[in-house]
């Protein structure tokens, strides 16, 4: 059995194994396990990053992440104006500059450019589906 670590984000997305691929992709996320049913969803996945990991899964076909929720939702859309995490994820990268030029060309939505603060170099990022991202350099 693999090691885990203390707190583990678990996400779900409406299609599990393109976000899987597309985390990959976009943020260099590594695929530590994947599971799917015989249709082809994802009932468990688990990505690594550095010593970080998060586990994924498709839910029910009601399920709506983010981006999708907010187009009918204007709660959800106000909440979402901000450039700010709400529910999101905060990751550690080596080389936040590396690591924002690559999730720009995968086609992230840039929710605030590279900044520097006594805590390092960081942006905030939404994934494919709107899931909110901050990843930070320490400095």
């Amino acid at each position: 059995m693999p090691e885990y670590p203390d707190v583990i984000p678990m996400i779900a997305y409406q299609d599990g194994p393109k976000a899987m691929d597309w985390l990959a992709d976009a943020f260099g996320f590594k695929e530590r396990a994947r599971m799917t049913t015989k249709d082809g969803r994802l009932s468990h996945g688990e990505m690594e990053t550095g010593t970080g990991l998060i586990m994924l899964a498709t839910p029910s076909p009601d399920y709506e992440g983010p981006k999708q929720h907010r187009e009918h939702c204007e709660q959800a859309a106000k909440w979402s104006s901000v450039p700010y995490i709400v529910d999101g994820v905060l990751v550690y990268v080596p080389d936040a500059t590396a690591h924002y030029e690559r999730a720009r060309r995968a086609g992230a939505r840039i929710l605030s450019e590279l900044e520097e603060s006594q805590d390092g170099k960081r942006y905030r990022v939404e994934d494919l589906e709107g899931h909110r991202w901050m990843f930070l350099e320490r400095g």
